[in-house]
């Protein structure tokens, strides 16, 4: 916080007169603190100008302005905030002279190279400061005379051996300083959260909770940015629903929260929102489910059955967002297309129905559940998120935000384009894939299905679809070649079934097309597989209908390897350029092929929901013909 200016006489009287009016049980106070109450003063008489040269002269150093300023109000101060029970005046302030020797330590820490120039500028603090704090909770209050603004303040620097952060927390000047500290007392007082002594209100409380309303107002039509910057002033007072609101507008904006508070059941977002978000958060960080205490009942009797619950829906992927009214029937009718992975008409869904929300409460400014939505979350890209933010909703009005543009390319060639299937790579990721005319995706399984009766998964993540289906799989075969297959829309009246990175290579001698059986009910079936082993591209493409294969060829290092059929015009152009000396060429080769396929046909795929999403899935049956007589296999046992 930048402070230009503070009317000490005023700001500690008003201090003290809150402070005087938060401690209604005299009984409870030290002597010097009741003399404190009764005087309604939490401060001393001023330093004269002979005392603050007095004290320059024993410190050999000229004070900076804004302590100057204090001590001549009041020569010290009592309850700096929680933690620090007396601050020195021109007596008893001293030089700390590393006193507790914590120099070395932490010089050898902040003088590593690597360290950013604000850290390395630490070193030496505690030689050189200038120590404030006479009576605290292990509490150090620190002025550097190295740290100095171009105003002439010293920062002011705080460090408590108790307190989860390592270095000592800045302050540009003791005014910032002392603000922080009220703030603080603020945050700590007695009364504020309904304890056994006098409510807690004030003219600071009242101000800082007309603000929150008109943050909570101001997120509600869209200003997320004016309403953020309202509570961060509230929440360091400790003001009534101000963290709440800001830890929603944290999680849409993407950041990781201001702390994070422990949901509570008497919040009315407890089951609905908090739960499910901090699930996702414990499944998210790897920590053990043991640490999961809100399906304890002897912790949380009423509510410990439906945190069991919910926590078993997050972890298996099956948890429903599910919000009431309008909305809530928005959230239901764009889950089921998330599921096919239309990811974009998803949104276009969601979007309609943002100003149709309805908050659960005062403390609730936007549908920060879907987050925990396994099928919703992936949808809300950053960009969607802030527009989430930007729309106004619960019964407010506002300019509408420019639309996020949708995610899913048109096309396919993005599907040789370097990190085109896994972003966090630069290189091409190999797959296979059959799309499918005039099926719809759950019927899938019944046609390519490994086994009678194959099923589809519950929606899963790219990462688990082989823990799911093989986690018991203990024996391999090279000539059993079944796909584990995602499945979705692909475009109007298509489908898709996809394989990211197939275990097994392309094999020309063994392979057989699944497109054939595919396409038995008339409509077209098209496999292409792509992949790059051992610097070697290889990229094929089987069509049939009907039944019949009209057409199929493969590429291998840029040869010809086979043709059936009749290949169509557009396609048979757009191989031009498989031959080309590098990589390079033949992958845009690749491209082009896919693009006219997808122009010929009008079938896209959903990259969002192939690379971060989830999609349904099931064990194929084996892409590849048993052995012929004389052939040998492998067999892999694993024990």
């Amino acid at each position: 916080m930048e402070i230009k200016h503070v009317d000490w006489r005023n700001f500690l009287a008003r201090w003290s007169e809150e402070w005087a009016d938060a401690h209604g049980d005299v009984e409870e106070l030290s002597p010097d603190d009741v003399a404190a109450w009764q005087g309604r003063w939490l401060g001393v008489d001023p330093a004269t100008e002979a005392d603050i040269a007095a004290m320059e002269n024993r410190l050999g150093r000229a004070m900076p302005p804004s302590y100057r300023e204090f001590l001549r109000v009041s020569d010290g101060w009592r309850h700096a905030g929680a933690f620090v029970w007396k601050l020195a005046g021109t007596r008893e302030a001293h030089w700390h002279d590393d006193a507790m020797g914590l120099g070395e330590d932490f010089d050898e820490f902040w003088g590593e190279e690597d360290n950013p120039e604000e850290v390395r500028a630490q070193v030496g603090l505690w030689s050189r400061a200038l120590q404030l704090d006479v009576e605290s909770d292990i509490t150090f209050v620190l002025l550097d005379p190295q740290d100095v603004g171009p105003d002439g303040e010293w920062a002011v620097r705080v460090w408590a051996s108790w307190r989860a952060q390592g270095d000592p927390e800045r302050y540009p000047s003791f005014a910032a300083f002392m603000v922080a500290m009220h703030q603080e007392f603020h945050a700590h007082a007695p009364g504020r959260d309904g304890e056994d002594s006098p409510a807690f209100v004030n003219g600071t409380t009242r101000a800082q909770d007309a603000a929150v309303s008109r943050a909570r107002t101001a997120a509600l039509r869209g200003r997320h940015e004016e309403a953020a910057a309202l509570l961060e002033e509230a929440q360091k007072y400790g003001r009534p629903y101000a963290l709440e609101l800001l830890n929603q507008i944290a999680q849409l904006e993407g950041s990781r929260g201001r702390g994070v508070q422990p949901p509570h059941p008497d919040n009315p977002r407890f089951l609905s929102e908090q739960l499910p978000l901090t699930a996702a958060d414990l499944l998210n960080s790897g920590r053990p489910a043991e640490d999961w205490h809100y399906s304890d009942p002897a912790i949380f009797p009423d509510t410990a059955r439906a945190a069991a619950d919910i926590q078993r829906a997050v972890r298996e992927g099956t948890y429903r967002y599910r919000p009431g009214g309008a909305f809530g029937a928005a959230v239901h009718e764009a889950r089921e297309q998330a599921r096919w992975g239309d990811t974009d008409a998803a949104w276009h869904i969601l979007r309609a129905a943002i100003p149709l929300w309805e908050p659960l409460g005062p403390g609730h400014i936007a549908p920060v559940g879907l987050l925990a939505d396994p099928l919703l979350a992936p949808v809300l890209t950053a960009e969607r998120r802030l527009e989430l933010l930007r729309t106004p909703r619960g019964g407010e009005s506002g300019p509408a935000p420019v639309p996020a543009g949708d995610r899913n390319p048109d096309g396919l060639s993005w599907l040789v384009r370097p990190g085109g299937l896994r972003p966090w790579q630069t290189s091409v990721s190999d797959y296979r894939m059959i799309l499918v005319e005039g099926v719809a995706p759950d019927e899938l399984p019944a046609l390519l299905g490994s086994s009678p009766g194959t099923v589809l998964s519950p929606p899963l993540r790219q990462w688990d679809v082989t823990r799911h289906h093989r986690s018991g799989q203990q024996v391999f075969s090279s000539y059993d070649d079944k796909a584990l297959l995602s499945v979705g829309r692909a475009g109007s009246g298509w489908s898709f079934a996809f394989e990211q990175v197939p275990s097994a290579g392309f094999d020309t001698a063994r392979f057989v097309s699944p497109a054939p059986a595919v396409s038995a009910g008339g409509g077209w079936a098209i496999v292409i597989w792509h992949e790059w082993r051992q610097g070697i591209p290889l990229f094929h493409v089987s069509a049939a209908k009907g039944g019949t294969l009209r057409y199929a060829f493969t590429v291998r290092a840029g040869t010809l390897e086979a043709t059936v059929g009749d290949v169509p015009g557009e396609l048979a152009s757009a191989t031009l350029g498989f031959d080309a000396p590098d990589g390079d060429g033949q992958a845009a080769a690749a491209a082009r092929v896919l693009d006219a396929i997808a122009c010929l046909h009008g079938v896209t795929l959903p990259r969002l929901a192939l690379t971060e999403g989830r999609l349904h899935t099931f064990e194929s049956l084996s892409w590849s013909r048993p052995p012929g007589p004389g052939e040998t296999y492998l067999t892999i046992s694993i024990s």
